[in-house]
Order: C-alpha cells, then structure tokens, then sequence
C-alpha cells in the first residue's frame, strides 16, 4: 500500500505541476512577458513546486534528511541526467547572458550552502545543522535573484503579438483555476510523497539521505525533465536549459532558505560529498556551455553518464 501511496504521491506531484505551469505560463503570456523569461522563472519555478512541497513538508515533519537529499539530489539529476538527455535529443544553444550570470549564479548558491554545510562539520559542533540564520542568508540571495529577474522582465517586456488571443475575464479565471488546482495537487502529492518515501525507509534499512537522493529527487524533478525534453523536441533549447538553471538556483535559494527558516536542518554527514559533487557538475556545465556557446550531443553523453556513475555510487555507499 505504501508503494502505492508513494506513485500516487508522484502522479500528482507531475499532473499538479503541468496544471500549474500551464496556468502559469497562460497567464505570464497575457502580461506579454518574454517566452525566454518564462522559461528561466514561470516554467522553472513551476517545475521545482515540488520540490519545494516535498522539502518543506519535510522539514515541518523533521525529516531534514530527506529535505536537504531532495534539494541536492534534484540539482545533480537536473544538471546530469535532465541537461544530458535533453542535449542528446537536440543540441542545446547557450546565450551569452545564461554563460555571463544565471550558471553562475547557480555555482553561487551551491558554494554558498556548501560553506554553511562545511561550517557544520568543521566546527566541531555536536549538533550538525543548517540554522535558521543560514536559511534568512539564502532567502535573502534568493530575493537577489527575484530582483535581477524583474529588471529583466521590465526591460524585455514584450509587445502583444496581433493574433494573441484577447484575455477575457473568463480566461483569466480558467487559467487561475488551473493555476490552483495545480498547486492544491501538488501539495497533497508532496506530503504522500514524504509519508510514504520515508516508511520505505525504514522497511528497507535505507538511509533517509538516499531515499532523498534517489527516490523522492528523481520523483519530483520529472516535471523538469519532462519539460526539458518536450521543450527540446519543438527546438527550444532556451526553455529547456532556462528550465534547469532557474530550477537548480530556485531549489537551493528557495526550498532550502525556506526550509531551514521553518526548522533547523540537521544535515547528514554524507552530504558533504554529494555537495562537491553538486558544484564540480555545475562547473562542467558551465564549461560546456562555453564552447561554441551550445550543449552537444557530445557533452549530453558524458552528463548523462555521468549519473549514472553518481547513483550506483550512493547506492553502494550506502
């Protein structure tokens, strides 16, 4: 039954999260916002919902291993798996400005929760946790960001196209309720997601740091990868590599500032390893999409493979 639960909890987290950027993404496009801002804000934010369900639930239920495993193992999958695959399907071009600022601002916000972590264990503290203070600090980054976003926003504002469909009141209504259906799904998958992923657990003498990793940061990054990959298919590489940039920046920033704001997170030694590995991912991306400005076919290969390398590592460790 518990198994069950847990699919259900992921049916929803996908199906609420599709609601939810659809409706959002309708709605960004009556305020004539750019397709490509959509695609680094509406759609990532969207996609990482549950993420941040699941993450915050988490932490509310004190399960803070599977909280910061969620945060962390969704930003590899998203950087490995999500980017190599995507890339495999259809080379994804990289603008200057993703290059200039939002990869690294992704790098950033992973050095930042890698020193509050690496604060925890060399301190010599006897309680390992990422304290409220750690999360205001990327709460406050995470407002940085939001902030940078605006001013792109404002000044790439687009025109309304002469064919745009007039949004009506009954539109607009349509597509909030879509909006808020979504979210309703996505928060009652979450928790089920939580429950459920966290009883295997225990029936299966998993740690609840891989079943963070593994489980639940596979189950709630398919709405990314999803998404990426459809985005791919219609040959729009700057949503789908948007997509995983805001994702990865909104996962650290937000779910985990909130997270550790709402409790202090003990944090798993083992962790620490997953971290470095984390930032030197995001540093390969960040190599790759300098060259000639595009992730290969080339490059998706050796992302997505190296995931795979990454999961039978966790696995056996543990």
């Amino acid at each position: 039954m518990t198994y069950i639960l847990l699919i259900a909890g992921f049916a929803l987290l996908i199906f609420g999260a599709n609601f939810f950027v659809d409706g959002a993404s309708k709605i960004a496009g009556f305020l004539r916002i750019s397709p490509l801002l959509i695609g680094l804000t509406i759609v990532a934010f969207g996609t990482s919902s549950p993420e941040a369900t699941v993450s915050i639930l988490a932490a509310l239920e004190n399960n803070a291993d599977v909280a910061i495993g969620n945060v962390v193992g969704s930003n590899i999958f998203n950087i490995s798996l999500v980017v190599g695959l995507t890339a495999i399907i259809f080379p994804l071009q990289v603008e200057s400005t993703t290059i200039r600022k939002e990869i690294p601002f992704t790098l950033l916000a992973s050095v930042a929760l890698f020193i509050f972590i690496g604060d925890v264990f060399l301190d010599g503290s006897s309680v390992n946790v990422i304290t409220r203070s750690d999360g205001y600090i990327l709460l406050l980054f995470f407002a940085v960001f939001l902030y940078y976003l605006f001013e792109v926003a404002r000044k790439n504002r687009t025109e309304a196209p002469a064919d745009q469909v007039k949004a009506t009141p009954a539109l607009w209504a349509k597509q909030i309720a879509f909006t808020l259906l979504g979210l309703a799904a996505i928060i009652f998958g979450g928790d089920l997601v939580v429950s459920s992923s966290t009883e295997i657990a225990y029936t299966l003498g998993m740690s609840e740091t891989l079943v963070g990793l593994t489980i639940v940061a596979i189950g709630t990054s398919l709405p990314e990868l999803v998404t990426s990959i459809a985005a791919a298919i219609k040959k729009e590489s700057e949503i789908a590599l948007g997509n995983i940039v805001g994702s990865n920046i909104f996962n650290i920033l937000f779910v985990l500032g909130a997270s550790a704001a709402i409790a202090p997170l003990p944090a798993d030694p083992k962790i620490f390893v997953d971290m470095v590995i984390m930032i030197l991912l995001t540093i390969l991306l960040l190599i790759f999409s300098r060259s000639h400005y595009k992730i290969g076919k080339f490059e998706g290969i050796i992302l997505a493979a190296a995931y795979i390398i990454y999961l039978v590592y966790i696995i056996m460790r543990n």
